[in-house]
């Protein structure tokens, strides 16, 4: 059951305590912090590229960043809220943190869904390769993050398996050179509370410092479907030390989770009834989840022109779920402890070339049980064990990442990466089927991967920046593709997903407005899956294709604009016929679009400035295009469009109030809209969207 956490009354009594006056528009304007405008900035300095500072500007590729000032700004209760701004971007909320992730991509689900994107925090993967959670960005400390970068395609050859489609980068916060401490308080609809707070300091000792930051975020929704809702907690410490050859950034997190979960709702346009769309078919699910994350970046200048940089990590996580979407409802347990090292070592040589190369480490110990303690359904959902194993990972992974300034314009970057991985997996229960399931016995799997990347950047004008960008991604199976397996599978017959891309763009600044463009063309082979006539399709193949856009400009009045927005076609790139009677609708055929893979997705806002700088009001639309539910193409979600209000205003130097207004016309809509066969029926099925919503809190500076 969930922990209520009743946090508003303590949020009361600490605002009660303080006696701070309100300023007048005058004081204000000499004396508070002004309300930043979000917006794009191509002069931005991005790390995810090679891990040292980069400027966007010239970096060979795509790379969004969503600056800590929006993050506040925007206040929102789930992540997916603030990626979906950044063009390629869409992520389906589920019920509570639970969440599907399209970057360039479908909605993928399961092992594609969550071993096609790379979660980091820092630079560092949130859960190890192999081991990957389609939920994980349940796992990151959003709220109180310094910025998130996001890279839309294959990530560069500092990283391996799973930047396949794109990768999302959580920066924590750093320490602030003052003493400066933050609580915010927010309350909403449905028993909605949330608590965040932060604190920091520099410590200066000669030719060093010592920079520290804690942060927290305690959360609760009571949810606005029966039976639903969840509670969160989340902490975060950062050490950062600073001697005039050597940074060192040290961080600790910890999430815990306790969900109790909403299942689909059924039936053609359910999300449109309010009586079925505030119902639960499920109200017996849960989840409960919990991780720690430790890392340590270590970078010391060797020589004016060396650098060395080291991050040793560790993490271990654990989560127990009731599978509410399966029949028999079997409880799975998994978790896996792992621990790391990623090295780098840069060389700048003269005429602005450099070097990056290093090598990576990892070794995890995961494991996984299923178990259905209710009777046999159908057959072969059956009473018992269905899976209980462990698997021991290796990965090691050299890579060389190169920037050639091949005249005072252009810069020529390729890259290398190759990954080796192994895993020894070993089946503690009978070998052999039960029910569907099939447990392979002991074996070990080893997968070798090398992707190469090409990218070039001609710098024309401050108006027009180009680029293109070839590479290759490729990602070993997951654990549970290979060891998770059904009736007629094998583990042998599963390959390495390999991705290849080419992209062309530009991003510049004309006048005041900085924007950026980027077309795509993407071809995947090896997809895996097993079909609705129960064969394993082993070699299936997709092609992508799209044309992204984001720009940010003030306007007149103190207006400004920021906005983004994809037209994609993710298509079947091969056949295969369902056969079986009432499964048609699983069919594939080549030129097909991939179910859940909308064509145009859209975020435009509106903001205004107004008593000199103090308030910040933004209006925003939210487009999401129409998509088909089904392989075949022969069940249609509409779309939606969605508009939410949101404003804050700085009444002194520590007291700043805030307030959204979500879905203002109480728009009826899906999260998510599937279509699901299952013996004797097919039905759409839908994650409701919630109605209008009033949030509102505030920030008191110490």
């Amino acid at each position: 059951m969930i922990r209520r956490v009743h946090l508003w009354p303590a949020l009361c009594i600490a605002f009660a305590s303080l006696n701070v006056p309100c300023l007048s528009a005058q004081a204000g304007e000499a004396g508070a912090a002004r309300i930043d405008q979000p917006g794009a900035q191509i002069e931005e300095i991005v790390v995810t590229a090679t891990g040292y500072g980069e400027n966007r500007a010239t970096h060979p590729g795509n790379i969004s960043k969503i600056p800590g000032s929006d993050i506040r700004f925007a206040e929102t209760l789930q992540p997916a809220e603030l990626l979906n701004r950044v063009p390629g971007v869409d992520i389906q909320q589920g019920s509570g943190v639970e969440h599907l992730t399209a970057i360039r991509s479908p909605v993928l689900t399961g092992t594609a869904g969550a071993a096609s994107f790379l979660f980091l925090e820092d630079g560092v993967p949130m859960r190890a390769a192999g081991f990957a959670n389609v939920n994980e960005l349940m796992d990151a400390l959003t709220e109180e993050a310094g910025a998130i970068e996001i890279v839309r395609g294959p990530g560069s050859a500092l990283y391996g398996s799973n930047a396949e489609h794109g990768l999302i980068n959580i920066l924590s916060r750093a320490p602030s050179p003052t003493p400066e401490a933050e609580l915010t308080g927010l309350i909403g609809p449905h028993g909605v509370r949330e608590l965040d707070g932060t604190a920091s300091t520099t410590v200066q000792d000669g030719n060093t410092s010592h920079g520290l930051r804690g942060s927290f975020v305690l959360k609760e929704d009571g949810g606005f479907r029966d039976a639903s809702g969840y509670s969160q907690e989340k902490g975060q410490f950062r050490y950062d030390y600073t001697a005039p050859d050597t940074k060192v950034r040290t961080t600790l997190t910890t999430v815990n989770l306790n969900q109790e979960t909403a299942g689909y709702i059924t039936g053609v346009d359910a999300y449109k009834i309010d009586g079925v769309r505030t119902s639960n078919p499920n109200p017996e699910a849960y989840r409960d989840a919990w991780a720690i994350r430790a890392a340590s970046r270590i970078e010391r200048d060797i020589s004016d022109s060396e650098t060395l940089a080291l991050t040793p990590y560790m993490r271990t996580n654990g989560m127990n779920f009731l599978m509410h979407f399966q029949p028999g409802e079997p409880v799975e347990e998994n978790g896996h402890w792992s621990g790391g090292l990623l090295t780098s070592y840069e060389k700048r040589l003269s005429g602005g070339h450099r070097i990056i190369f290093g090598v990576d480490t990892e070794y995890t110990d995961g494991y996984l049980r299923e178990i259905q303690s209710g009777p046999t359904v159908s057959g072969v959902y059956v009473t018992g064990t269905h899976y209980d194993y462990d698997v021991k990972s290796l990965v090691v992974a050299p890579y060389l990442h190169t920037v050639w300034k091949l005249d005072d314009a252009t810069e020529l970057t390729a890259g290398l990466r190759y990954e080796f991985t192994r895993y020894d997996y070993t089946n503690n229960t009978a070998t052999g089927v039960t029910g569907r399931f099939l447990r392979p016995a002991d074996r070990t799997d080893n997968f070798s991967n090398l992707t190469p990347k090409l990218g070039l950047t001609h710098v024309f004008n401050d108006a027009f920046i180009g680029f293109a960008n070839l590479a290759r991604a490729a990602r070993a199976p997951q654990t549970a593709d290979l060891y998770r397996l059904q009736t007629g599978q094998s583990p042998d017959a599963i390959k390495s997903e390999v991705l290849d891309s080419l992209e062309v763009g530009a991003r510049g600044t004309i006048d005041r407005l900085t924007y950026e463009i980027a077309a795509y063309f993407m071809k995947k082979n090896n997809f895996a899956f097993r079909d609705s006539n129960g064969d394993n399709i082993t070699n299936g193949k997709t092609e992508h294709i799209g044309f992204e856009a984001e720009i940010a400009t003030p306007l007149i009045w103190n207006f400004d604009i920021a906005a983004s927005g994809s037209y994609a076609r993710h298509t079947y790139d091969f056949t295969d016929i369902i056969t079986k009677p009432g499964y048609a609708s699983e069919s594939i055929l080549p030129g097909n679009d991939i179910d859940t893979a909308p064509r145009t997705v859209a975020d435009v806002r509106l903001g205004y400035g107004f008593n000199r700088g103090l308030g910040r009001a933004e209006f925003e639309w939210v487009h999401l295009g129409a998509y088909w539910m089904d392989a075949a193409n022969t069940q249609r979600y509409p779309g939606h469009d969605l508009f939410n209000l949101r404003a804050e205003y700085r009444l002194s130097e520590n007291l700043s109030v805030f307030s959204r207004l979500e879905n203002i016309f109480d728009k009826r809509y899906a999260d998510r809209a599937d279509y699901f066969c299952k013996p004797g029926s097919c039905d759409q099925r839908f994650f409701p969207g919630d109605g209008r919503g009033l949030y509102a809190g505030a920030t008191v500076r110490f």
